[in-house]
């Protein structure tokens, strides 16, 4: 597996940082030429430029969205050690990938069109990078996969929906071995929509003691950028050919409240962990930290906990990354899954920044905080919501 964040690209840096309390999130002078824009927040993922030996004719179908997609599925296929195999391009490895849309960058050339009423700037590839499966589409090129291609544009679900058909399509048969995860650029269209919805932070002038989940304090969201992917391989095959196995996907559950397209339901959450449990065999007993989807607005952490609690009691140990990051939308349940497997594999895991005083309303979780904390687990559960009510629980297991 591998990442790509706004605090670094490999584990080792990150946890640093994640150690030391460093936030990502920045004023972002780009915004402030916006007028009415609330929220001129971000966590840009400043480290990342299109890799010089990516050629213009693999590229040239590429926006901002499919390139950091395609660098992190390059060093998580070299991590595997599947980079220049075969076997990759024989049908047994598909690809099940996902963002909250295409390139908005894209976008754009398109709506100069209907203002201008002008061709000017559209070329045949600015569709290939609008659309919504462009991550995953991409992924199969560059990398000559011929195997299934699953798309999963559902918002802050697309990257933990990626793993979680991935895992469904191995586990059933269809694939040997599949490429799983989700990817976000950042662009000014996505942080308008939030700020609609009066659900950004506003906190312009302290941009490190924002966001704060779960905190009375906080007030809203902030949006960043990166890319994360998975080698989702079937226990026998990657045995066979004598595979490093990180971890074990075990359990997997995707729901919908069916009530209201943003206003979560904390019910229909409960049943979604307790379905990922159910998938897995496990008790909740046997879970040692939640990843929590954490986004820092007011209904979103409520019904989070209310729901964690419900099904895990006091007792569990919750933290949020996007307190680091940002909401990294499409990328978040990939970037979050990733990030809890490697504190299982450490035993160490992160606070959530900027968490000083608990919500009442938030129901009691045993919250990280201050300096994360050593824990001995063997078993971490990573949830996300999206959008449309969309719910998302994730099991991972030591091997």
């Amino acid at each position: 597996m591998s990442a790509i964040t706004a605090l670094g690209d490999d584990w080792g840096t990150v946890r640093e940082r994640l150690q030391s309390g460093a936030s990502a999130i920045t004023r972002y002078a780009e915004w402030d030429r916006f007028q009415d824009l609330r929220s001129h927040l971000a966590a840009p993922v400043t480290q990342f430029e299109k890799p010089k030996e990516y050629s213009r004719k693999l590229t040239r179908s590429m926006g901002r969205v499919s390139l950091m997609a395609t660098r992190a599925t390059e060093r998580a296929l070299t991590e595997a050690g599947l980079l220049d195999d075969p076997i990759i391009q024989d049908g047994r490895m598909g690809v099940s990938y996902g963002s909250s849309s295409g390139s908005p960058a894209a976008l754009e050339d398109f709506t100069r069109m209907l203002i201008a009423n002008s061709m000017k700037g559209i070329s045949a590839n600015t569709y290939i990078k609008m659309m919504a499966h462009t991550a995953p589409v991409n992924l199969g090129v560059f990398f000559g996969l011929t195997g299934r291609t699953i798309t999963t544009c559902s918002a802050c679900t697309s990257g933990s929906q990626g793993i979680g058909y991935a895992f469904e399509a191995i586990r059933h048969g269809k694939q040997k071995l599949m490429v799983a995860g989700g990817a976000e650029e950042l662009h000014i269209s996505q942080v308008g929509i939030f700020d609609t919805l009066f659900a950004t932070s506003v906190r312009n002038d302290e941009p490190q003691s924002t966001p704060r989940p779960f905190d009375k304090e906080r007030d809203g969201l902030v949006l960043g950028e990166g890319a994360c992917t998975f080698v989702l391989e079937e226990l026998e095959h990657a045995q066979e050919r004598g595979a490093r196995i990180i971890a074990e996907v075990v359990g997997f559950c995707s729901n919908t409240d069916g009530a209201h397209v943003t206003q979560p339901n904390p019910e229909t959450m409960q049943l979604c962990l307790r379905g990922a449990l159910e998938d897995a065999a496990l008790e909740p007993e046997a879970v040692g930290y939640v990843s929590a989807h954490g986004t820092a607005t007011e209904l979103g952490d409520i019904a989070e906990s209310v729901a964690t609690n419900a099904v895990f009691g006091s007792r569990m140990p919750t933290s949020s990354l996007k307190s680091y990051i940002g909401h990294t939308l499409g990328a978040c349940g990939a970037i979050e899954a990733w990030a809890s497997i490697h504190m299982m594999n450490d035993g160490w895991f992160h606070p959530t920044l900027n968490l000083e005083a608990l919500d009442p309303k938030c129901a009691q979780l045993d919250y990280l905080v201050g300096q994360g904390r050593e824990i001995r687990t063997d078993c971490v559960m990573s949830n996300n919501f999206a959008f449309g009510g969309i719910n998302t629980s994730l099991l991972f297991r030591k091997f």
